[in-house]
């Protein structure tokens, strides 16, 4: 009773917020407008920068879905404010158009995250409508308690719950600010090079949660991509929503420095490829015989994507890497090759209802995946033969239902599984499997202000045969800028 008490004071401050958010923002609009025929060539986020020619003939993508009904809400939120002097057709549908489309790039993106921050309130524009900035983030507080197990992180990590019972530690409170996020875009459009775009985004998400550290930086010209981004063989659109950081157990979200080549064709069919320079990979070392090498070669992603509507495709990526290691003993250094493969979606079969789901298997990509990044998994010693080394295989999966009452009120479960399989275990204790349940709630009181709560419960096994649940109850408050 007292916890549900906290909970609902919790709440009720939250929901305070909303008479003040009425001053600064915009009411809620929950009616798609109806748009006329664009005007200027449109300029997407590392994604759909077609020629004229195709772009005439796209068609146009499905929308009306109530997640898109609550995007259009976000997108009518904003304040211009013109850099050369406001032009005569301000007003105008044509030039309210342009706007639109330069606003849109801020959101509709192949690897935009329920987490992500939400376009700037305060975008800066040229008259020309071929130049936009924008200056945004949100402050997001995260607070949980663990009742049953508690883990000792701040994300909900099976493969980090403790095995042997604690009762001084079973249960926990804890907050964080930890995904609190600045972020700087510019987009246009350049009469010799094209349309391009300058990314930085930083977040609070380093040392104890509260150092700043940056977690992207790309520069994108037309249809190449340079600098530090997600990788081509993630998907963060089909991940359900959650109010926990970690996600579900097999989420694969690396970012990488790259190179990325991608295009849009006709609006539908999206094909990528990159070379990406990974994190050094995570090896069992053997102490005297085995140690860790440098990389020295990069990675190889790629997808093929199908999209019919604005938030809705289909998605098979790859990934080719490199996994170096030093035989201690005669100092030579080898190489083990490593894979993985993704299947994602991301579909709105009726207008209130998304259905999430992702497939992932591999053999030494386990540091790219969301449990098995916590060990050391990429490559392991070889049964019997602790100085030959192997990638193993692992898969996850993960499935995820939406329901929004309304635009701006939704409920979401899913179930995710992240499974490894040695040739042999090393010890007992190995971890084998974990997965998580999850079942939340979120609120926008206004477009730029947002509550969830949540509950999860997970269970981590081991090759023993024992087996561990944690249970956390979180609560999140989001204020977007």
């Amino acid at each position: 009773m007292k916890n549900a008490s906290k909970l609902a004071i919790l709440f009720a401050l939250t929901a305070s917020q909303y008479s003040f958010a009425q001053d600064h923002h915009k009411a809620m609009s929950f009616s798609a407008p109806e748009r006329k025929t664009q005007q200027i060539p449109q300029v997407r986020d590392t994604v759909q920068t077609s020629v004229e020619s195709e772009s005439s003939k796209a068609p146009e993508l499905r929308s009306g879905s109530m997640v898109d009904i609550q995007k259009e809400a976000l997108l009518n939120d904003h304040k211009i404010i013109y850099i050369d002097g406001k032009p005569e057709n301000a007003g105008g549908q044509q030039h309210q158009d342009s706007i639109r489309d330069l606003v849109e790039n801020f959101f509709y993106d192949q690897f935009q995250s329920f987490s992500d921050p939400a376009a700037p309130y305060f975008l800066f524009m040229s008259r020309d409508a071929d130049l936009a900035m924008g200056i945004g983030g949100c402050v997001r507080i995260r607070g949980w308690y663990d009742f049953d197990g508690a883990i000792p992180a701040n994300s909900f990590t099976p493969y980090l719950i403790p095995m042997v019972k604690d009762p001084a530690n079973n249960s926990k409170l804890g907050a964080t600010p930890a995904g609190s996020t600045l972020f700087f875009r510019v987009i246009g459009k350049n009469k010799t090079f094209g349309n391009y775009q300058l990314y930085i985004e930083a977040n609070f998400n380093g040392y104890g949660g509260s150092d700043f550290h940056l977690k992207k930086a790309y520069a994108q010209l037309n249809h190449v991509t340079v600098g530090y981004a997600s990788s081509t063989f993630s998907d963060p659109a089909a991940l359900p929503p959650t109010v926990d950081a970690n996600g579900p157990a097999n989420k694969i979200s690396p970012t990488s420095v790259l190179v990325r080549w991608m295009n849009t064709y006709k609006n539908r069919w999206t094909v990528a490829g990159s070379v990406e320079l990974p994190k050094n990979a995570a090896v069992s070392t053997v102490t005297g015989k085995i140690g860790t090498a440098s990389q020295t070669l990069p990675d190889l992603a790629a997808f093929v994507q199908y999209a019919w509507g604005k938030s809705e495709h289909v998605r098979l990526a790859g990934l080719a890497r490199s996994i170096p290691y030093q035989d201690l003993i005669t100092h030579e250094r080898h190489h083990k090759l490593g894979w993985g493969m993704q299947l994602s979606t991301v579909v709105h079969p009726v207008s209130p209802v998304t259905l999430y789901g992702t497939f992932n298997c591999g053999e030494g990509h386990e540091s790219t995946t969301g449990d098995l990044q916590v060990g050391n998994y990429d490559l392991v010693p070889s049964p019997g033969d602790p100085m030959d080394m192997y990638a193993p295989f692992s898969l996850g999966w993960c499935v995820g239902a939406q329901y929004n009452f309304r635009p701006n009120l939704f409920a979401s479960i899913s179930y995710s599984d992240s499974r490894y399989f040695p040739r042999s275990p090393r010890e007992a204790s190995e971890y084998r499997f974990g997965n998580i349940f999850t079942a939340n709630v979120f609120w926008n009181l206004t477009p730029r202000i947002q509550a969830g709560l949540e509950f999860d419960t997970g269970v981590r096994k081991n090759w023993d045969g024992k087996s561990r649940r944690a249970d956390r109850l979180g609560l999140m408050a989001q204020f977007s800028c």
